[in-house]
């Protein structure tokens, strides 16, 4: 999701890469900080190291006002409930503690804007100079929600906008209508000021299953026409059993394997228009098996590597309580390889009584995000053969708990803003 930038480092008179002020700081690349670094034959590529939060998500709600067909909601038997200003307050405190604001996105299992205090989260957390996203489903933004998002400094929403048209998309966004969303949206396209850079920054989140992914195209010139600036496709992950059945990633999931290995064939293609004559070839190399780069840029991804540690996140739910990412926030069930998943939250501490820096530096938690980024875990998503891949307790490798091996997020198949 990052845009890509190029800045200019130099090797110093003894070989050491002297990399500018602002990168060191911006990543958290202090002295003594050990750094993942992946090599390729004409590049390599640092990932931040594991001691810098960067980033947190937070949870105002779990409730929401639609039941979407593909949403956990419609299996889950958590309790639901929204975020007290109590708990907002000891996350107020606890980022005041830490020496670089990180940035705040308002997202989880609910519709952040259904929480009364919303607009006053926002606020707070700009008076402190910090960068905020947040993701809706759109229903709610009506034009004084939205005006007072844009005075507050927003800097980026998130829209999910699953189909391209109003039967469709009422087939997936159950309780909600396109149109009433696209209105909404262009309002806050008008109120926002002029320029080249408005605020705030308008993104586009679309669920793929083979029931919409046709309308993928058509959802785009929409969010063109809406001004939107970022557009971010995920996978559908099945809570239900029928869900298995809207699945777009089941060769994927094997060609992880092959994918993992150092002798895996590779695939390179120039630019070139992916139209009429193209389009049948393409996609037929595309799963080919092969790792597939177009113009330089690897179009397999990368495997086994964390998005939420790399993004040196942190989560905390609507009760205060604080994890690693937000899959591992909430107790649920998916399917994997044709067979139920289950996934046990794992719980650091909760921010009502514990502060956030202190959380984050434990050095338990600290071990687990170092055996994260090693990523040292049992190829589950691949393999799934036996029954340790039907939870979370434990691997095949010897991993305790949580076992991260069948994270679809760590593979590219999942993906969050």
């Amino acid at each position: 999701m990052s845009e890509i930038d190029t800045i200019w480092a130099h090797v110093d008179e003894s070989g050491r890469l002297v990399l500018p002020e602002e990168v060191t700081v911006q990543y958290g690349l202090k002295s003594n900080a050990k750094v993942r670094i992946d090599r390729a034959d004409n590049y390599f590529r640092i990932r931040r190291p594991v001691s810098h939060l960067a980033k947190i998500y937070i949870e105002p709600t779990n409730q929401c006002n639609l039941e979407c067909s593909m949403c956990l909601h419609r299996t889950w038997d958590e309790p639901k409930g929204q975020m007290s200003w109590q708990v907002f307050t000891s996350v107020l405190e606890s980022v005041k503690r830490l020496s670089e604001m990180p940035s705040i996105f308002f997202g989880g299992l609910g519709e952040p804007l259904s929480h009364p205090q919303i607009i006053n989260m926002i606020s707070q957390i700009k008076t402190l100079q910090g960068k905020v996203e947040i993701i809706t489903n759109g229903t709610l933004l009506d034009e004084n929600c939205a005006r007072q998002l844009v005075e507050i400094g927003l800097d980026r929403i998130w829209i999910s906008i699953d189909g391209a048209t109003s039967e469709s998309y009422a087939d997936i966004r159950l309780g909600a209508a396109l149109p009433e969303v696209l209105g909404n949206v262009k309002k806050l396209k008008r109120l926002r000021s002029g320029g080249h850079f408005p605020k705030p920054e308008i993104g586009i989140v679309f669920v793929a299953m083979k029931r919409n992914i046709f309308e993928l195209p058509a959802v785009i010139k929409l969010g063109r026409k809406l001004g939107a600036k970022h557009f971010l496709v995920t996978n559908v992950l099945p809570y239900a059993d029928e869900t298995q059945d809207e699945m777009l990633y089941r060769r994927s999931l094997r060609n992880i394997t092959y994918l993992q290995s150092n002798w895996f064939p590779q695939l390179n293609f120039p630019k070139m228009q992916v139209d009429e004559h193209m389009r049948q070839s393409f996609f037929e190399a595309l799963n080919s098996g092969c790792n597939v780069t177009f113009a330089g840029h690897d179009l397999g991804g990368t495997n086994d590597v964390c998005t939420f540690i790399d993004s040196g996140s942190i989560t905390i739910a609507w009760d205060g309580t604080v994890s690693p990412c937000p899959p591992l926030s909430h107790n649920h069930q998916s399917y994997l390889h044709n067979k139920p998943h289950y996934s046990r939250r794992y719980v650091l501490g909760n921010i009502k009584v514990c502060n956030l820096f202190d959380l984050w530096n434990d050095s338990d938690y600290v071990a687990y995000r170092q055996r994260v980024q090693q990523f040292a875990f049992a190829p589950c998503t691949a393999c799934g053969g036996c029954d340790l891949s039907e939870k979370n307790e434990e691997d095949c490798y010897g991993n305790n708990f949580p076992a991260c091996g069948s994270c679809l997020w760590a593979q590219g198949v999942i993906q969050c803003p």
